[in-house]
């Protein structure tokens, strides 16, 4: 998989909330997006994911123009900022009906990504009832337990503890020598350093460098 993105720059009222982003991406890496708050490292991601279009440039997905040939990545797991699931169902209630819009991952599968992010399946409480920890393993599960070839993840640490936090490295570099395309965000320096093969840091809706 490949991702290009060439001049892309988006405008809301005379305020360019991204400007002039020229980036290329491709499997078998991590990329990681820092920066300060509303710098637009978020945008960043909705950018590539097809939830924002350009007021001029665009975003090429292995060659298809994302808004034009295709609406959005295909083969996508995203977690994007806060994870939101039905309240009156259990988490995996949540999981199974979710998987049932593409029909790739059994039961079996979902039960298997709960136990190692330590969640039980059988667990009766709702989701509305989950601790923040809990709502983001369901978040980081939903966006990896399709087998999806790109992996974008908005601060995926947030909340977790240290051993989740362990799960989800081990877990992140396996899906890397999967060939998959991951990008993600962190305000720990120590994520980016340890998961990232290459560093875009943006300011105020620029790229500054990238290494």
């Amino acid at each position: 998989m490949k991702i290009e993105v060439t001049n892309f720059t988006k405008t809301i009222g005379k305020v360019n909330i991204l400007e002039n982003i020229n980036v290329y991406l491709e499997s078998d890496n991590i990329y990681g997006i820092v920066g300060k708050n509303g710098s637009g490292k978020t945008m960043f991601l909705r950018m590539i994911s097809g939830l924002i279009l350009p007021t001029s440039g665009e975003v090429r997905i292995d060659n298809k123009v994302l808004g034009k040939d295709i609406s959005f990545p295909e083969n996508l797991g995203i977690l994007l900022e806060k994870p939101s699931f039905l309240g009156h169902l259990t988490g995996y209630e949540n999981l199974k009906m979710l998987a049932k819009i593409r029909n790739v991952t059994k039961n079996d599968d979902i039960q298997k990504f709960m136990a190692i992010f330590d969640l039980d399946w059988e667990d009766e409480k709702k989701f509305k009832k989950y601790s923040l920890g809990m709502k983001q393993k369901l978040g980081i599960i939903q966006a990896v337990m399709e087998n999806q070839r790109i992996i974008i993840l908005d601060e995926p640490f947030n909340a977790l503890d240290e051993t989740s936090v362990l799960t989800l490295r081990t877990m992140l570099e396996k899906l890397k020598s999967e060939h998959k395309l991951i990008v993600m965000t962190s305000h720990n320096k120590e994520d980016i350093q340890l998961l990232c093969n290459h560093t875009f840091t943006i300011s105020d809706g620029k790229i500054e460098s990238d290494s």
